[in-house]
């Protein structure tokens, strides 16, 4: 299972990365994405929404089951990936290339709370 090092990670699943303007891309990491199975469907945040750490903000549904997606940090969303409404299945082949939502962080020291790959590796069983 691939676990890249420049990323931050969840205790349930998601990961995020900065971005040069200063906010976070997050996605789902390979142990997630396995665990649904083929996804089908995606519902994303609206943009402008605010979220909260380690509260549900998207839904991700595979031939298995239902997932809620977390946010793992706090702030607002301004931007989300269309592509993967209309192609969900594209989380299946590329989760750390296939980021959900974009979110502009309201407090930085919540990535505080977050693993690194390391312990993320660690806490699946890699």
């Amino acid at each position: 299972m691939s676990v890249p090092q420049n990323l931050h990670y969840a205790t349930s699943h998601e990961w995020c990365i900065l971005n040069q303007d200063g906010s976070y891309s997050v996605g789902i990491t390979h142990h997630a994405q396995e665990a649904l199975g083929d996804i089908v469907f995606i519902e994303l945040p609206k943009v402008g929404q605010i979220v909260h750490a380690k509260l549900n903000c998207a839904v991700v549904e595979s031939v298995k089951a239902a997932s809620d997606i977390h946010a793992p940090i706090s702030g607002e969303i301004i931007a989300i990936n269309d592509s993967l409404i209309k192609a969900p299945e594209i989380i299946n082949t590329d989760p750390y290339g296939s980021w959900f939502f974009k979110i502009q962080p309201t407090n930085s020291n919540e990535l505080n709370d977050l693993l690194d790959s390391s312990a993320y590796a660690a806490s699946v069983g890699e």
